[in-house]
């Protein structure tokens, strides 16, 4: 198997009044390059934490996160903050577009950000915006597109920075069965075109059955699905 990350004696707990909360009870597993993994489980049993962990977004208690070699839980913020720009994608249940941008603003944002050519960015932009199915509709802001067009945008910008990974938090979430549908079929095919390893948290069936492999969260640790 040709890992892409590794994950050793995962820990990660929360305050909760007087006591503390154990989330993530030393989890250990690996993601093979390509993989595309469901993470399911009940609400609070940790998904998104995992995510977040994952992603760079969150430290954990204890335990390593190897990325290609690299433990990313060893870096610094500016360190850690470049590693999810360069490596890393993230969808959400909500698309957090910029509504004073266009569509085409908006996926040229984070490209803008790592000092790329406003040309470059501006024709990949484009050219992601036309692999969602959004080419016609680049000059809309947010607020001129259904829900289902803004997840659309907001994939094609956690695809701006040509991630190696491509983290999902409920990305069907916040949509209806039909439009859910057309985003399962959507992010099916951007895993297999641009060949990513994509980790997506999951309530949903059908999200979960077009993934590689399912990890399940209970109490805090990854049980057989």
């Amino acid at each position: 198997m040709n890992k892409i990350l590794e994950v050793r004696g995962l820990n990660k707990s929360y305050p909760s009044g007087q006591q503390i909360l154990d989330v993530l009870k030393g989890l250990d597993f690996d993601l093979a390059k390509g993989e595309m993994v469901a993470v399911t489980g009940n609400s609070g049993s940790g998904k998104s934490t995992l995510l977040h962990l994952l992603g760079g977004l969150e430290d954990p208690d204890r335990g390593s996160i190897v990325f290609e070699g690299r433990d990313i839980t060893t870096l610094k913020n500016q360190e850690l903050a470049a590693w999810r720009n360069r490596y890393t994608g993230f969808v959400f249940q909500f698309h957090h577009l910029l509504p004073e941008f266009s569509a085409l603003e908006n996926v040229m944002f984070p490209l803008l950000l790592r000092r790329e050519q406003f040309r470059k960015a501006r024709s990949r932009a484009m050219g992601l915006l036309d692999a969602v199915g959004l080419a016609d509709r680049s000059t809309h802001k947010p607020g001129e597109l259904s829900g289902g067009e803004q997840q659309r945008v907001a994939i094609a910008r956690a695809l701006s920075g040509k991630p190696a990974i491509l983290f999902g938090d409920e990305p069907t979430g916040n949509l209806d069965r039909t439009t859910s549908e057309k985003t399962l079929d959507l992010l099916l095919r951007i895993h297999r075109d641009f060949e990513l390893t994509s980790v997506i948290v999951t309530h949903d069936p059908g999200m979960a059955s077009i993934c590689s492999s399912v990890k399940s969260l209970v109490n805090g640790r990854i049980v057989p699905a």
